[in-house]
Order: C-alpha cells, then structure tokens, then sequence
C-alpha cells in the first residue's frame, strides 16, 4: 500500500479533525475521521457508546473501526483514544506518515468545554489529568512527528503539518 496518508493523533482539542481538513484540502488530499466511522459502524454517537457499553467495548470498536481502514491519499484524524490499541497503531504507521499534535494540558483544558457530551474515554475514577498524563508518553511512542499546537493558529497548525509531510 502507498503511505500517502497524513495520520493525526493528539490529545481531545489538538485541532486533529480542525486542521485535518484544512490540511487536506492544501495537499490535495482527502480527509477521513475515524469517529465518523465508529459512529457510523456502532450506530450511536461517541459518549452513548461509552456510557452505555463502557469503555473496554469501545476500545475494541474503535479499534476494529481502524483496521478496517484501507485507504491511500488521505488525511486521517483520528480518536484521542486509538493509542491504547497497538494493533490500530501498528496498521495506521503501516498506512503513512503518523503525526502527533502535542497539547498541553492547560491549553487542553481552555479549548475544550464540552467534556461530558464529547465522547472522551476517560477511564473510571480517573481525572482529565490523569488521561493527559497516561496518554503523553503513547502519543510519543507512535509518533513519526510531534508539532507542538500550544500557541498555534488553526493556519499555523496546517502550516506545520503541511511542510512536514511534504518537505
């Protein structure tokens, strides 16, 4: 398979479906969003999966939904979440270029204020905190590129992502 694809993982609020649009549209790509898909393959938005059939099973849809991808010439955001699955991973780095857009957590918490209908996985008896901090270092892990979102414009965002997938 081709590995024309642009993958963006990153915290909830890193600007992965935001600037993955945009980006598309620069590259002359097509954009796909993996939480499209899981809704539409489970047939329920993201928060009523988790609420009513918990995360581990959403975990395992999220992670069927990813492997299930076959695609080329494609920006691909994905879930917050599809790092807890090695096998999704392993077949998105198979697909392209695997790019993290870092958050911090300050900054995750400003852009975000719609925790509870969002359809964040945040594990039982767990913090925001502490799905910032369990997540970090497997962000780190799978990325092939880490841009820093921090201060960054939407348009800065694309910018970076832009220049360094195509050079």
């Amino acid at each position: 398979m081709d590995k024309s694809n642009v993958i963006l993982i990153g915290m909830p609020g890193s600007g992965k479906s935001t600037c993955g649009v945009i980006a598309a549209k620069v590259m002359l790509k097509n954009f796909f969003d993996t939480d499209l898909l899981l809704q539409g393959l489970e047939q329920s938005r993201l928060q009523e999966l988790i609420d009513s059939r918990g995360t581990e099973y959403f975990y395992e849809a999220e992670e069927k939904a990813i492997l299930s991808l076959n695609i080329e010439a494609t920006v691909i955001a994905t879930g917050g979440s599809v790092i807890y699955s090695q096998k999704a991973m392993e077949h998105l780095r198979s697909l392209g270029t695997v790019v993290y857009l870092h958050l911090g957590y300050d900054t995750m918490m400003k852009r975000i204020n719609d925790f509870t209908t969002r359809g964040i996985v945040v594990k039982g008896g767990s913090s925001l905190l502490d799905m910032y901090n369990e997540r970090l270092p497997l962000y780190e892990k799978y990325a092939d590129v880490i841009i820093d979102c921090d201060s960054n414009t939407v348009e800065e965002t694309v910018e970076k992502i832009v220049k360094t997938v195509t050079g």
